[in-house]
């Protein structure tokens, strides 16, 4: 049977902040109540970053709104979180974060069956100019998509 996947948050501006080289999947370390938060959509990863801190993976600044029914068993919105990975994997991603210009970003956050999954990217920064590339190639090719719906009417 394949696992359905269900988008929880997506990191739309690490796609036009960075040059993503690798992607990785790995799992997230939650209590209860944050996974009830997260079923219901309840999870933002836009100024959240990860790093690789005594050989683990911790993700930073990803919000997780308290669970409403949570009372007592809420934990801190902003507190950071430990990303399971094998230790292969990051041993490769130090040794690529630790080269100039690399950075670990996550990307998406999204449900696996039952599990949380977070997909984080080994990133390089773009420049002005590469944005503004960016920018035009989507422009030029709405217009293409654009004409060529017209030529179907």
């Amino acid at each position: 049977m394949k696992d359905t996947i269900k988008l929880v948050a997506n990191n739309k501006k690490a796609y036009h902040d960075y040059f993503i080289d690798e992607k990785y999947e790995c799992g997230i370390e939650l209590f209860g109540t944050e996974v009830k938060s997260i079923r219901m959509g309840q999870c933002s990863i836009k100024e959240a970053f990860v790093r690789i801190e005594q050989g683990e993976v911790w993700i930073h600044g990803m919000h997780i709104n308290p669970y409403e029914k949570g009372n007592i068993f809420n934990k801190d919105p902003l507190r950071s979180r430990k990303l399971l990975m094998h230790r292969r994997e990051i041993d490769k991603l130090f040794g690529k974060v630790r080269e100039k210009g690399y950075a670990l970003v996550p990307l998406q956050v999204y449900l696996k069956g039952s599990l949380v999954k977070v997909e984080i990217g080994l990133a390089r920064g773009k420049k002005l100019y590469d944005k503004r590339e960016a920018l035009a190639k989507k422009d030029q090719k709405r217009e293409v998509e654009r004409d060529y719906k017209q030529t179907l009417r």
